[in-house]
């Protein structure tokens, strides 16, 4: 078991909490956010039933977009080593999850499927999950939530090669705008082996699409 220093990466980096803590309005500010939308709805938030509801909003939101606070890269920096020349593909398929379309804040779900060929160490597979739940608690596009999650393993770990693919319904164009429920969007990021290998690639799209034994 190593923490592995790491280089310099592009990953998309967001203010240090401190600083958007001292820019972050406060809690009354927001429930007041919340009570002026209910009242551009053309409703009343002081009726009974929405009286605690800004409240309710704000603890909410809290949660949704809980990846504001959290890092993924230090989900990573503790690896494995002690994997006997493993070097085959290691994945991790239908991890679902919620994220919210930062064009409508319209809700997003979905499951996210990880692929990466080991370079002499690997990582916790809880850890591969929590850097996908990260960036999708946070406003998102599909797209970048693909590219997100790949160049982040890619660039902290530095593996053989990385493979992301996401299945996503979008709230936004299920229940406003073209109406279409059940359309899924699919996403890819192929990177290394993933992108050079046409074999490689096939095995980790096969084995995402194989049929669960649960």
């Amino acid at each position: 078991m190593t923490n592995r220093p790491t280089k310099p990466t592009n990953i998309a980096v967001h203010p240090k909490v401190s600083e958007k803590k001292a820019n972050k309005p406060s809690r009354t500010d927001a429930e007041r956010a919340i009570q002026t939308l209910l009242r551009w709805a053309g409703d009343d938030p002081n009726r009974e039933g929405l009286l605690d509801t800004p409240k309710r909003v704000v603890r909410a939101y809290e949660e949704f977009f809980a990846g504001y606070n959290q890092d993924p890269v230090e989900y990573l920096k503790r690896t494995f080593d002690e994997i006997q020349g493993y070097d085959e593909l290691v994945l991790l398929r239908d991890i679902r999850f919620e994220s919210f379309c930062e064009h409508h804040l319209a809700p997003i779900i979905g499951k996210i499927h990880i692929g990466y060929l080991p370079n002499h160490r690997v990582v916790g597979i809880s850890k591969l999950a929590r850097v996908a739940e990260t960036y999708s608690k946070r406003l998102q596009i599909q797209e970048k939530l693909t590219a997100e999650i790949a160049n982040c393993i890619e660039q902290v770990l530095q593996p053989i090669g990385v493979a992301v693919v996401i299945e996503a319904e979008h709230h936004c164009m299920t229940t406003r705008g073209v109406h279409k429920p059940g359309v899924s969007m699919i996403t890819s990021r192929m990177l290394g082996a993933f992108r050079k290998n046409p074999d490689t690639r096939r095995e980790f799209l096969s084995l995402i699409n194989h049929p669960n034994t649960n």
